[in-house]
């Protein structure tokens, strides 16, 4: 068991994974990345879309570590798409409908409309042309994102988010962009336990916690796990936090 430590958007994580995951998973998505990225000559793009609550930012945080420790793959680089969250002030003032009252967006920060799509497509674009531009990260202290925090320079990007796969109209044409796709998924109720747990870590009472998560977050759970398209890799988060994956990944 590897025990990795990381401090994911102001949140102590305390994440582990088991040599077989590492060796038998992580290791040939690298090795598989390296050789595409060497197949196509170019900088390319890979998306890992999941829910709330997988594990997913924590993973790709691990997967770039890894890449810069194991003998022949390439240096990636791992970013997400918080920081396309729309400013607060903006989510404050603008409603949408939810079981059909409307309500301020606010309420449901996290859901697809409460981002930034176009802007969020266009650095996509920017990444995809090779240049070597600045990536926003989201601050949980002002609770809005903040730009140009990352530059991208890396052949190999690994970018991660809830609705990189959503088959909706605007954000079904994020694949377009992407040279490989990855889709975590896992048991809806682990998912729930999983966000009541990281929601009251942040200093909300375990009822507080439930009443948002049940409200809000697990509505978002559901998006990804009925609406997202089908990826060239799926993963799947088990009860004991192992990872299962699909046969593809071994025939690079």
């Amino acid at each position: 068991m590897y025990d990795y430590k990381v401090n994911i958007n102001g949140l102590d994580v305390d994440a582990h994974y088991t040599e077989s995951n590492i060796n038998d998973i992580f290791i040939p998505l690298l090795r598989r990345l390296t050789e595409l990225q060497k197949e196509k000559d170019r900088r390319i793009l890979v998306m890992l879309a999941a829910p709330p609550g997988t594990g997913k930012s924590t993973l790709c945080s691990f997967l770039e570590k890894l890449s810069r420790e194991v003998d022949g793959v390439a240096e990636i680089q791992s970013i997400g798409m918080d920081g396309f969250h729309r400013m607060q002030d903006y989510l404050i003032n603008h409603t949408t409908v939810r079981d059909g009252v409307e309500i301020p967006m606010v309420k449901i920060k996290g859901a697809p409309e409460t981002f930034d799509l176009h802007l969020l497509t266009g650095r996509i674009k920017r990444i995809v042309a090779g240049e070597n531009c600045g990536w926003p990260i989201y601050d949980r202290t002002t609770h809005n994102p903040q730009d140009n925090v990352i530059t991208i320079s890396s052949n190999i990007v690994l970018l991660e988010g809830n609705y990189l796969l959503l088959d909706e109209p605007g954000w079904s044409d994020l694949k377009s962009y992407a040279d490989y796709t990855i889709l975590m998924t896992a048991d809806e109720d682990m998912l729930r336990r999983r966000l009541i747990c990281r929601k009251a870590a942040s200093g909300n009472s375990v009822d507080d916690a439930t009443k948002f998560v049940d409200y809000s977050d697990m509505a978002n759970v559901r998006t990804c796990l009925l609406k997202s398209q089908n990826p060239d890799l799926k993963l799947v988060v088990l009860e004991d936090d192992s990872i299962q994956a699909g046969s593809e990944i071994y025939n690079p």
